[in-house]
């Protein structure tokens, strides 16, 4: 025992633990109010119930598109224009990804499809019109930011009309421009002009103008009511003839020859067949 009836080393430790740990108590609720837990709806076996959390691996893959955007928007503000759009397509392949995975792994959830939206509008919305204006529509004065923003502006209705329609609307075809696809043009001309030397002061004024009438016509065509194919009915489980393989290795030498060509000139062809479809469509609705 100590003098004077004081406390033994082990008992002041253990004092200190205790206090230590209520101190940690005490912390770990404060932290808790600055974040809370999410929770949502779900239906398991005709009963609704309550969830906490979210699932990591397919908002893993959201938010790497999230930030493949966000790069291409400081790549163009930094004149590296061929970075800005490698980054956009990289941000679509993962877009393309991160929904798959979900359904694949049964992970899908209210909560990913509003945060998967939301990165939507930042990869395909902002970052495509910021990418075009920081290279070739600066210039142009009010034409140029109002082209941009008549991008941005469809892009954004695009995907709330999606997400409204979602559980209506035929999953084998789009109604308007997917905005995927629209920001591949974006990017695809940017890359192609870039390549060329057609930047800065290189770059001609009707070729700008041009490109400012392409960016407000590619964000018309995503409200627009052209039946677009979704490509979701493919299944990439099941057999396929042999055939089909060889297409898709063509496919890939093809790119490999001209990367930004030749997905422009694809994105272009599939931006146009709405329009060719609806047109088909009229005119059967006419003849019949």
């Amino acid at each position: 025992m100590n003098e004077q009836g004081g406390k033994s080393p082990e008992q002041t430790s253990e004092g200190l633990n205790t206090a230590q740990q209520s101190a940690t108590n005490n912390v770990a609720p404060r932290i808790d109010l600055l974040v809370d837990e999410h929770e949502e709806e779900v239906s398991e076996n005709g009963h609704t119930v309550r969830q906490r959390g979210i699932y990591l691996l397919p908002n893993l893959f959201t938010t790497a598109a999230l930030f493949a955007g966000f790069y291409a928007i400081i790549a163009a503000m930094r004149g590296d224009f061929e970075n800005a759009a490698v980054a956009i397509f990289f941000a679509m392949l993962l877009d393309g990804l991160d929904g798959r995975i979900a359904r694949l792994t049964n992970t899908s959830s209210k909560f990913g499809a509003e945060y998967d939206s939301l990165a939507d509008m930042v990869s395909f919305g902002v970052a495509p019109a910021l990418v075009m204006f920081s290279w070739g529509l600066g210039g142009l004065g009010k034409f140029g930011w109002s082209a941009a923003f008549v991008y941005v502006a469809c892009a954004a209705l695009r995907l709330a009309r999606f997400n409204t329609q979602i559980e209506s609307a035929d999953k084998n075809y789009f109604t308007g421009l997917a905005s995927p696809a629209a920001a591949a043009i974006i990017a695809s001309t940017v890359w192609v002009c870039n390549d060329l030397g057609w930047v800065g002061s290189a770059l001609p004024q009707e070729l700008a103008i041009f490109v400012g009438l392409l960016t407000a016509t590619v964000g018309f065509f995503m409200i627009a009511n052209f039946p677009y194919y979704s490509f979701k009915g493919i299944d990439f489980r099941g057999r396929v003839p042999f055939v089909v393989m060889i297409a898709v290795v063509l496919v890939f030498g093809l790119i490999t020859l001209d990367p930004p060509s030749v997905l422009l000139a694809g994105f272009v062809i599939y931006a146009l067949s709405g329009p060719v479809m609806q047109l088909a469509s009229w005119r059967k609705k006419r003849l019949g």
